[in-house]
């Protein structure tokens, strides 16, 4: 009985246990579960669309504009506040590559300069006449005739000459008696360079010579005639300049940042497109010492012998050097395209996971710029891996969403274009509370891409002007950019991002534009030209014209803090400096 009893009691309380955790455990997972969502919801935050910077708690309205607040983007997706993703799609619309950072000796060590032949001045020498006269006959007929040295140049009549020669027949006769008057006159047609025979000649025969001959000093190419035949030509004044083309120089322009890459004695490799198969050793013979505050460059020259004729003065020579690594003969370095500047920041974008499209902006520190690769004194680590192709489309994702990127190194605020360069403005950077991916390229109806083609095409022209340094013509080619503006139809953008997009980067364009046309002062135009080129390189990177693109960039412009344009062609023609500096500058993005 007892025994049973036991059984009884221990079949209680096992179902007493089990009906405990039916009634209960059910319900203490549901309350976790709901105390679980309460916590996401807490966490949940707003923001305007207009305004990404904003972040509230709880919803409400825009304390800017007054908009109703939207979700923000969860940050479930386990980024860290600075990263961002791509698509798929995105990475390749951009073609966006990335390379690993390596150190080791920089790859392309060599250093490409721009020069010109000019003639070697050391080897130049100026033919003048030692006595004032009228020319009777100029035996030189052209420019760049050659010439030697005794050669006859011209034949001048000299009256002071003449009476002179007379004083030498007189004083011959009275040598004996008055030696010091005859050595005084021999003196003085010596100062007229006429040598021993020819004096001697003129006493001997006591004939006087009307026309007297000049000769050539030196022997050379005669590089500008400076007088004609019957011209009146005072004692010393020239007559030609002849240069010894034996010798030439080429003259390389040398930027600040290369300057300690050189040094008197280098060996330098010469090409030049008259002889495409060819190469020519030279030395470098000198590097100024002054810098040109205009160019911000130096001159290298180098000595080149010419005895072949190989080279022209005035001819467009490049020079390949292999610069001098750093002290460290290892350098970490970095592909020019992947960097992006602003003002005194150097920026770079890593992607921090081998094996997604995350990426997160990174400030760098460069040194000097050896052939197409920078070396980094800060910021980077070996094993690193960083944009090199794209860089502008992985800036603007960052602008978009909202994080850290060129002109925005704070995150959350995204300036505009007049903060910084190729800036995106705040009204461009909306939020959908869709969360959609902005880093892709906004659908738009082909018509609206023609639209914006026009545009560009004007822009084009804008750029070109500004080249040719014609203030007028790029205030008129301005004035037809507006007119292509305003013919863009806004209505054909169905979609309610890419009409926000779209309203805030036409209204800078159209800012920018009217300034230029109605400015004929060409630095103020440079410095529009300077805005308007940041909006419509967003314009295209998010709409798409149907063309390739190139975007370009020159480091001196703007007093040194850099800016971009677009360019139809991979050659580099700047706009910001015209022949002063007309190929300052890279391709640093290409838009497909």
């Amino acid at each position: 009985m007892k025994n049973n009893k036991i059984v009884i009691y221990i079949g209680i309380l096992v179902v007493g246990v089990l009906l405990g955790w039916l009634l209960f455990g059910g319900s203490s997972n549901e309350e976790i579960d709901h105390n679980h969502d309460a916590v996401a919801a807490t966490n949940q935050m707003w923001t305007c669309s207009m305004h990404p910077q904003i972040m509230q708690p709880e919803p409400g309205d825009c304390p800017i504009c007054g908009m109703d607040l939207i979700p923000a983007e969860s940050g479930s997706d386990g980024l860290m506040a600075d990263q961002f993703k791509l698509t798929e799609n995105a990475m390749a619309l951009a073609n966006i590559q990335t390379t690993v950072v390596g150190k080791g000796n920089v790859e392309g060590n060599t250093i490409k300069l721009s020069g010109k032949i000019a003639e070697n001045e050391e080897a130049n020498a100026v033919q003048v006449s030692y006595f004032a006269g009228r020319i009777e006959r100029l035996n030189v007929s052209f420019t760049g005739e050659e010439v030697r040295k005794g050669q006859l140049l011209a034949t001048i009549y000299s009256p002071e000459l003449y009476a002179a020669q007379q004083e030498l027949i007189t004083a011959a006769s009275l040598k004996e008696s008055q030696p010091a008057l005859y050595k005084a006159v021999r003196n003085k047609l010596k100062l007229w360079k006429l040598s021993e025979n020819q004096i001697n000649q003129i006493e001997e025969t006591g004939k006087v010579k009307e026309n007297f001959p000049v000769y050539a000093t030196v022997s050379g190419t005669v590089t500008e005639k400076l007088v004609e035949q019957g011209d009146y030509i005072k004692q010393g004044q020239p007559l030609l300049k002849i240069a010894n083309l034996n010798t030439v120089w080429g003259n390389f322009d040398v930027y600040e940042n290369q300057i300690d890459r050189f040094k008197k004695g280098q060996e330098v490799m010469i090409t030049t497109n008259a002889y495409p198969n060819k190469e020519f050793k030279g030395k470098v013979d000198f590097i100024d010492p002054v810098l040109n505050t205009k160019t911000r460059t130096v001159t290298l020259r180098v000595v080149l012998s010419n005895k072949d004729d190989v080279f022209k003065p005035g001819m467009f020579v490049t020079a390949n050097i292999e610069g001098s690594t750093a002290k460290n003969d290892e350098v970490l370095s970095i592909p020019a395209s992947s960097v992006l500047w602003t003002g005194e920041r150097s920026v770079v974008y890593l992607k921090t996971n081998p094996d997604q499209p995350i990426f997160e902006m990174r400030e760098i520190k460069l040194g000097n710029q050896i052939g197409n690769e920078y070396e980094v004194v800060e910021g980077l680590f070996v094993g690193n891996e960083i944009v090199t192709n794209g860089t502008f489309t992985v800036d603007a994702a960052a602008q978009l969403q909202g994080k850290k990127s060129m002109m925005n190194k704070d995150g959350g605020k995204v300036m505009t274009g007049h903060e910084g360069h190729l800036g995106m403005d705040n009204n461009a950077s909306n939020k959908e509370s869709d969360h959609t991916n902005m880093n892709e390229r906004l659908e738009v109806s082909e018509k609206f891409q023609q639209q914006l083609n026009s545009v560009y095409n004007a822009y084009i022209n804008l750029k070109d002007a500004l080249v040719k340094e014609d203030s007028i013509s790029t205030s008129a080619n301005a004035t037809t950019l507006l007119n292509k503006l305003n013919k863009v139809d806004m209505k054909l953008l169905s979609d309610n991002k890419a009409h926000n997009h779209w309203m805030s980067l036409e209204g800078e364009i159209k800012s920018s534009a009217t300034s230029i046309s109605e400015t004929s002062d060409i630095k103020s135009q440079r410095d529009h030209f300077k805005h308007l080129s940041s909006h419509l390189i967003n314009a295209v990177q998010l709409f798409g014209i149907n063309e390739k693109v190139y975007v370009e960039f020159c480091p001196m412009a703007d007093n040194n803090n850099g800016a971009y344009w677009l360019s139809k062609e991979e050659k580099v023609i700047n706009p910001y400096f015209g022949e002063a500096m007309l190929t300052c500058g890279e391709v640093k993005q290409v838009i497909e």
